[in-house]
């Protein structure tokens, strides 16, 4: 890999620690977010998941979509077939539970690309990510997630620097920018 050799360091130190860790990596769309964790982390995915682009702010059914689109990659990842989610809540549930059942006690790594597309208006993605992790991810030892987002306002206003629910819990944040001219 070309570059990041400190971003991809430091994410390996986290994925060998013993705790649970919630890392957020953002910087402008292309600069490399989703390349690192793939390089980093080849094959070493619990559940990888990347929103729908919400390009078209008017689509109809836009929630409907990403919540399925969310069960798919549940079902892709190796979840039994259950009914699908009808909100966030439960989308979160079903990873819950999803991660109970195979879990062995070995490191478990959920990649959530695309953050902010998820939450999408009326929605109630950031709550249900802050019930999730709050309820039951901070307390997981062999968790890691791994949270990436181009919408730089977005992950700061709503993960690193959150007021509410999911104040001062991303453990560690990596914001990149594009490769030097060296690089």
């Amino acid at each position: 890999m070309i570059g990041w050799k400190k971003e991809a360091k430091e994410l390996n130190k986290l994925y060998n620690k013993n705790r649970a860790e919630l890392v957020a990596v953002y910087g402008r769309c292309h600069a490399g977010k989703k390349h690192l964790i793939d390089e980093t982390f080849a094959g070493m995915f619990t559940f990888r998941h990347t929103g729908l682009s919400i390009a078209d702010k008017d689509a109809k059914g836009i929630l409907r979509m990403q919540l399925d689109h969310f069960y798919n990659s549940l079902i892709f990842f190796g979840m039994e077939d259950s009914p699908k989610p009808d909100n966030w809540l439960d989308a979160f549930l079903l990873l819950e539970l999803f991660l109970q059942k195979i879990d062995d006690g070995s490191r478990q790594l959920v990649f959530l690309d695309e953050l902010p597309w998820l939450d999408t208006p009326r929605s109630g993605f950031i709550r249900a990510f802050e019930g999730f992790w709050n309820n039951w991810g901070c307390h997981r030892k062999n968790l890691m997630v791994v949270v990436c987002g181009s919408d730089t306002s977005w992950m700061m206003n709503n993960l690193i620097n959150n007021h509410g629910g999911l104040y001062d819990r991303v453990t560690y944040a990596i914001e990149l920018d594009s490769f030097t001219p060296n690089e």
